[in-house]
């Protein structure tokens, strides 16, 4: 029965379509055509014979031709009002406001903007902005809902009222990012918000010193190891020259290398440089500086400071 009904139902797309029955020339003794993910697949020897495409969109010009094609909903925010009232001159049905159906609505608009707090419209402007940053940067999201929620307890203790909302999401984004230990340089949050150093780094102090102890969060510095690796990768070093840089670290820390007060670019920058030199893939003074954002007057003293403890 359930061949016939393939046979059938065969013959019937062979009439409606004759290129198919072209097609069909070069498949399988019985083949069975049925439509996978757009394609004309035969599902006993696996040839595509033809493409299915369903693209055809009406559009919709009144309020009943839109109910009815509609086949998505608004999706609403996660925080403010669920209603707003447009300053549109006609209802939802189609048909014009008077005069006082116009002040009316103006009144309540009014009324209703006055009612929506401060923090809310904070959030507004401040979720697309911490959105679009951990996008660019290509944050992981578990980092960027730390991020969200140490931003809202900076929102609620009103630290951003006549300070920068863009430094203190770009603090929070990086505070959030030396919690969870992630990779990433305070120097590539600057440049991917658009915002001064020093504006983020003050906003950094003010969440560091209030925000983090109450949610219970440790702000980890960074480390030279962490670095080693990321830095390694975006020269195209290969591993067996990344681990080799790790163990001289870890070797001019057991010899008394000091570190405190040191930045752990420098260091991590150092030690890629000199184990890249020391194996086939050679990297230039100018190219692992760039990486690392450090000078090359820094590169070179470091990696003095550490061949004089191996």
């Amino acid at each position: 029965m359930a061949n016939n009904y393939k046979d059938r139902l065969r013959s019937s797309k062979e009439d409606a379509n004759p290129e198919l029955k072209a097609d069909y020339e070069y498949c399988c003794d019985n083949p069975c055509i049925e439509s996978r993910d757009g394609d004309n697949v035969c599902l006993n020897c696996g040839m595509i014979v033809g493409r299915n495409l369903v693209g055809n969109e009406r559009r919709a010009y009144t309020v009943e031709e839109v109910n009815k094609r509609r086949r998505t909903e608004p999706r609403w925010r996660e925080f403010g009002p669920r209603t707003m009232l447009p300053n549109s001159k006609i209802d939802s049905k189609g048909r014009l406001i008077g005069a006082k159906g116009k002040t009316l609505f103006s009144r309540l608009s009014k009324i209703q903007n006055s009612l929506i707090s401060s923090i809310e419209r904070n959030f507004w402007e401040a979720k697309p902005k911490l959105k679009m940053l951990t996008s660019k940067m290509n944050i992981p999201e578990h980092i960027k809902e730390t991020a969200w929620k140490i931003y809202s307890v900076v929102a609620k203790k009103k630290l951003t009222m006549g300070r920068s909302i863009d430094g203190f999401i770009a603090a929070s984004l990086y505070a959030a990012i030396r919690v969870h230990e992630f990779p990433r340089l305070l120097e590539e949050v600057c440049d991917a918000s658009m915002t001064p150093r020093r504006t983020v780094h003050r906003s950094l102090g003010m969440v560091v010193k209030e925000v983090l102890p109450e949610l219970r969060l440790k702000y980890k510095p960074i480390t030279a190891e962490q670095l080693v690796f990321r830095f390694g990768n975006d020269l195209g070093l290969p591993m067996e020259v990344q681990k080799k840089a790790i163990n001289m670290l870890v070797r001019a820390s057991k010899n008394g290398l000091l570190r405190t007060g040191k930045d752990p670019k420098g260091l991590a920058a150092s030690v890629i440089y000199m184990a890249a030199k020391s194996s086939n893939c050679r990297k230039t003074q100018a190219e692992v500086s760039e990486v690392a954002k450090v000078t090359e007057v820094t590169l070179r003293s470091r990696s003095k400071q550490i061949k004089s403890k191996l």
